[in-house]
């Protein structure tokens, strides 16, 4: 416990603030929700893409590992980074923040998933604690903008590697969910992380979003692949 005076009165700061940790219930659910989007984005993969397996010359086993493998990366890179990105950055202004799955989101998840369809609201970060409009337009665009830092580099991998073509098109398909991800984050409506950025400032809010549509219209127009 240590202490720092503001005024007359001692305001008394506990010994872990600003640390980043974790909770055995917040690593239940952390697991819990990778699991169960991992199997819904194999599902979804595989169900959209299922006659390419022809073309790029897999055996079915092989070709629901590879989805496995690259639903793996999607999920640890467009849903457990971006959560952790808020978690990280509302502990670092010393607020209470954890995880905690939605049951009924990820049951939702793998029922559009064995249809080809990918839609998901696994979870969120809960976050308690004295957070300025400021501190907490940071909170919430560190989500978007992990996506948006992942999907480029995702992307450009798939553009930069020529001689792979499995290789290259996983990192495509990670690129593309992370892009999306960003764009449907930063939508101003609640309770999305999009409204409260725009709630704290306007042009940054201008300004990530149209980098994020930009990006993901090119997965549209085919600019990356």
């Amino acid at each position: 416990m240590s202490e720092r005076m503001y005024g007359p009165e001692p305001m008394h700061i506990p010994a872990d603030y600003g640390k980043i940790r974790f909770s055995k219930e917040e690593l239940r659910h952390i697991l819990f929700s990778v699991v169960v989007l991992t199997i819904a984005f194999t599902l979804a993969f595989s169900g959209i893409i299922y006659g390419d397996r022809h073309i790029i010359g897999l055996s079915t086993a092989e070709y629901f590992l590879y989805y496995l493998a690259v639903s793996c990366v999607a999920v640890f890179s467009g849903f457990l980074l971006h959560e952790l990105a808020h978690k990280f950055v509302a502990q670092k202004n010393g607020a209470w923040a954890e995880f905690r799955s939605y049951p009924m989101g990820l049951a939702i998840a793998l029922f559009f998933s064995v249809m080809g369809f990918l839609f998901a609201a696994p979870g969120a970060v809960y976050i308690q604690g004295m957070i300025s409009k400021k501190q907490n337009g940071h909170i919430s665009i560190a989500g978007p903008l992990t996506n948006l830092v992942f999907g480029g580099i995702f992307i450009a991998l798939s553009m930069a590697i020529v001689d792979n073509i499995l290789l290259s098109y996983g990192c495509y398909l990670v690129g593309s969910i992370n892009l999306l991800l960003a764009v449907f984050n930063l939508l101003p409506v609640p309770p999305l992380d999009g409204y409260k950025v725009l709630k704290w400032n306007l042009p940054v809010y201008i300004v990530v979003m149209a980098a994020a549509v930009a990006m993901a219209a090119g997965i549209y127009l085919g600019w990356w692949w």
